[in-house]
């Protein structure tokens, strides 16, 4: 059996970044073979991952990125069990690796960051199961991507919600300051869609008959349920579309009249919003 000095130890937690520990007891079972002990540091955070499929991650990191001409938005959550992992250094420069891969390859979806190579030749799937196994928390990656005319971005002052907005018709008005609020109002009012052709037909088909059958309980005649129930579905509409909502910072506009004012006909194409524990 070879020797495993400190020195080797010390290599390996510098080629790796996982404990001295479990650096030592990869060495050990790896015989000195350094490769062969990386390999061991990597499955033992294939096994954390597995072990903890099923935990919460409700804390972590939310990091955004517009390309230079304001047409497209990245935005890149990586989320994990405790605060405190959230805070370490390593965490925090895996979500930003993360992103930068995805501007870099201008990836469509999660699975193609993941499957990217990073400068040392492995994948950001490893390196995400790589941390797994150095701080024994279940991590999750979840990633939006959103071309329009103009796009704008926020992040939550916890940064653990972030939004990409897309605006369209946006003439002469100042898109990054009427797209941060809008993307502000999205963080706040959690719409389910830009305007009501955007609701789901099954999601409206519920909502009528909730809304028939509470007018059934309070007493109200057959004839007039469909009516009451149009008008609930409507409020419904109001609360939960985007365009429709009344403006967080002043309600005596909707978001469509706000929009308007800054521009005329300038409205939103779409959004994206991803929210970390909620």
């Amino acid at each position: 059996m070879a020797a495993i000095t400190a020195a080797d130890v010390n290599k390996l937690r510098t080629m790796t970044g996982a404990g001295m520990m479990d650096c030592k007891k990869a060495l050990v079972e790896a015989d000195g073979d350094f490769e062969a002990a990386r390999d061991i540091l990597r499955k033992h955070g294939q096994k954390i991952a597995d072990k903890r499929a099923e935990n919460e991650t409700s804390e972590g990191l939310v990091l955004v990125s517009v390309s230079e001409d304001g047409t497209q938005g990245k935005l890149v959550a990586l989320a994990c069990e405790t605060e405190s992992v959230a805070k370490v250094a390593n965490f925090r420069e895996l979500a930003q690796q993360i992103l930068d891969t995805a501007v870099r390859i201008d990836a469509g979806t999660k699975e193609d960051i993941l499957a990217a190579k990073a400068s040392d030749g492995l994948s950001i799937q490893e390196h995400v199961t790589d941390l797994m196994g150095k701080i024994g928390e279940k991590l999750e990656v979840t990633y939006a991507t959103l071309t329009a005319e103009k796009v704008a971005s926020y992040v939550h002052s916890d940064s653990k919600k972030g939004v990409l907005v897309g605006l369209k018709n946006v003439g002469s008005a100042d898109a990054a300051a009427v797209g941060r609020d809008v993307a502000m109002q999205i963080v706040a009012m959690k719409p389910i869609a830009v305007d009501k052709d955007g609701v789901d037909a099954t999601i409206a088909e519920r909502e009528i008959e909730v809304g028939k059958e509470q007018a059934r309980t309070e007493g109200k005649p057959e004839a007039m349920l469909e009516k009451i129930a149009q008008g609930k579905l409507n409020k419904f509409y109001k609360d939960n579309t985007l365009l429709n909502q009344e403006f967080v910072k002043d309600n005596s506009m909707t978001i469509a009249q706000l929009l308007d004012s800054k521009s005329k006909g300038m409205t939103v194409s779409d959004f994206k919003r991803v929210a970390i524990g909620a």
